[in-house]
């Protein structure tokens, strides 16, 4: 066993205080938060089951991802109406030019803070037509 794999084997907790499992060495019945997404679940309040370790070697510090139990997890909850609504107009406010005030198509870059054709009146008119 290595040195990295095994600081990240504690299957008792006595280390880390929760179970801890090298990367992709987790046992079967626990998933990852993305994993349950990708299935239509969600935790669903249950507290954290294990977690699993990889050794960072740039960093020094190790990554971690918390498991849940699969069986204990509740199914995502539906959009409703009105949630939709504020998304698009979240996403409508995240596309709409601070300068020009108009909707861009895209969102605007923040290391602009404007829409390309504001952001560089020179490269061409305001259609997106070259001059």
């Amino acid at each position: 066993m290595s040195a990295a794999w095994g600081k990240c084997y504690d299957p008792t907790g006595a280390r880390w205080g929760v179970p801890t499992y090298p990367w992709k060495l987790a046992p079967d019945g626990l998933a990852t938060r993305r994993q349950l997404r990708a299935q239509g679940l969600r935790p669903g309040g249950q507290p954290v089951a294990a977690q699993v370790m990889r050794t960072n070697r740039r960093a020094g510090t190790p990554r971690v991802a918390y498991l849940y139990h699969v069986d204990r997890a509740l199914p995502v909850r539906p959009m409703t109406s009105r949630k939709w609504r504020a998304l698009a107009l979240a996403m409508l406010a995240r596309r709409t030019c601070p300068v020009c005030r108009r909707d861009a198509g895209y969102v605007i870059p923040s290391s602009l803070g404007m829409c390309v054709p504001c952001a560089y009146p020179d490269e061409g008119s305001r259609d997106g037509i070259a001059a």
